[in-house]
């Protein structure tokens, strides 16, 4: 049975929701930062027949798997849901959830969800041409992903939802919401809606005016770290954590990994390698870039926004790489119980810088206003076995990677006159030292790993 936190009762951990595109986890952590429990569980988005690009978050049995890894985050903490004192939580960014007017949440669509393409190219010969533009030089966001053309898109498919709706949030915000029964967005999170001013940190309703939209479906707005509300009867019942917990206002999830990698002065840069990598540069002030290349987000620090550049699919063509032609050195390095890709840098690591003029193309750099590339290739390819291998072509595709980040900084720097000295280099790809050694070659730039 659950019951009330008392002022008598100290907690020694604390709880954060991670709502990923792919999965989620609860973690638990220690007042220090070390990792102590995590429960994780992955999860689908729902294509909608006959709605192409639809990518509907299902917020029924997602709040469930959500309960089922708070409980399975203490169990493996082995500890009294008394003991942590505070929970957050942070989210894939994008995505938005509706609510009715009795604060049930209706319809929520994952940051994947491409159903609003025809609304985009709607919304764009708006006022001339000139929409876009407008939302860009508020909010440092461009159309594709942002939520004007998803509540079109419900104003002309969905309006028994458009005209329910009283409040939108984004994913971060549910989680909290469904913990506490309290509605807000944080800037971070919220300001890749579209509908944020990265001066004020709160809406520009005309935006969604000038769009023809209702401006009165709006959330206040709250910054990260501030307290939302305390865990209800009813969440306590659901997911097992004590009801009267702290429920802080958390964010978006590449901001607040710039937070927890001490990204948080004017100037720092982050590179994180994952399945996309992002370039990351916090400003000193709140500008945009004139030909629309990059995205500008709110930071979760008050006042600070940070440039963000994308370079695709490049975690991803490293595993395809591996899965597609490295199999014999996947089977050596299990027997030698080392990761494959560590073996694939040992190789490479053999072969000079420049890969012997081998070039792979498969993510030019970040055109946020329209951004085309070509068809994935290695070119300039030889038939020597001894310069032409799965070891160059390793090595050919870390330098690449290397190269589109460096590009995406000398843009962000010739915009915003920031020039960093130094980067911190996170995520997947920093296990690889190989990597961090080439990334800071071409950057010409101190790279930090954690």
């Amino acid at each position: 049975m659950a019951r009330l936190c008392t002022h008598t009762e100290s907690g020694h951990y604390l709880m954060a929701l991670d709502a990923g595109t792919g999965s989620v986890r609860a973690v638990i952590f220690d007042l220090q930062g070390k990792q102590i429990a995590v429960g994780q569980a992955e999860w689908q988005h729902l294509a909608v027949p006959d709605v192409p690009g639809s990518m509907e978050f299902d917020l029924a049995k997602n709040w469930q798997l959500a309960c089922q890894c708070i409980r399975q985050a203490l169990q493996k903490a082995a500890i009294p849901a008394t003991a942590i004192a505070a929970v957050s939580a942070c989210s894939m960014r994008e995505g938005i959830v509706i609510y009715d007017s009795n604060g049930e949440p209706i319809w929520a669509c994952a940051n994947v969800d491409a159903r609003a393409a025809h609304e985009v190219s709607e919304l764009k010969e708006l006022h001339d041409n000139t929409f876009e533009e407008e939302v860009y030089r508020c909010s440092g966001q461009t159309l594709a992903l942002s939520a004007i053309p998803r509540l079109l898109w419900l104003a002309h498919h969905r309006p028994d939802i458009y005209h329910r709706a009283s409040t939108v949030t984004m994913i971060s915000d549910w989680m909290a919401f469904m913990l506490s029964g309290e509605l807000a967005v944080d800037p971070s999170n919220a300001g890749t809606t579209g509908l944020l001013d990265l001066v004020t940190r709160n809406w520009k309703r005309s935006l969604l005016q000038m769009a023809g939209l209702r401006s009165d479906i709006l959330s206040p707005v709250k910054e990260t770290g501030t307290l939302l509300g305390h865990i209800s009867q009813k969440a306590a019942e659901q997911c097992d954590l004590q009801a009267g917990t702290p429920v802080i206002v958390g964010g978006g999830d590449v901001q607040l990994g710039c937070l927890g990698l001490g990204v948080v002065r004017p100037a720092q840069t982050a590179v994180l390698g994952g399945t996309f990598w992002q370039q990351v540069v916090n400003l000193p002030a709140p500008v945009t870039d004139p030909n629309m290349n990059v995205r500008i987000n709110p930071h979760v620090i008050p006042g600070m926004v940070q440039t963000e550049s994308i370079s695709f699919f490049t975690g991803l063509t490293m595993r395809w790489f591996r899965d597609a032609f490295c199999a014999e050195e996947k089977l050596i390095a299990e027997r030698l119980g080392i990761d494959a890709y560590s073996l694939l840098e040992d190789m490479a690591s053999r072969v000079p810088p420049g890969a012997y003029g081998v070039m792979p193309i498969f993510s030019d750099v970040m055109r946020f206003k329209r951004w085309y590339h070509a068809a994935p290739s290695f070119i300039n390819l030889s038939i020597d076995p001894e310069k032409c291998n799965k070891a160059t072509l390793f090595r050919a595709l870390e330098e690449n990677a290397a190269i589109v980040s460096a590009c995406n900084l000398q843009q962000i720097a010739a915009f915003s006159g920031v020039q960093a000295d130094s980067l911190v280099f996170a995520g997947g790809g920093s296990k690889g030292k190989l990597w961090s050694q080439i990334l800071a070659d071409v950057t010409g730039l101190t790279v930090h790993v954690p």
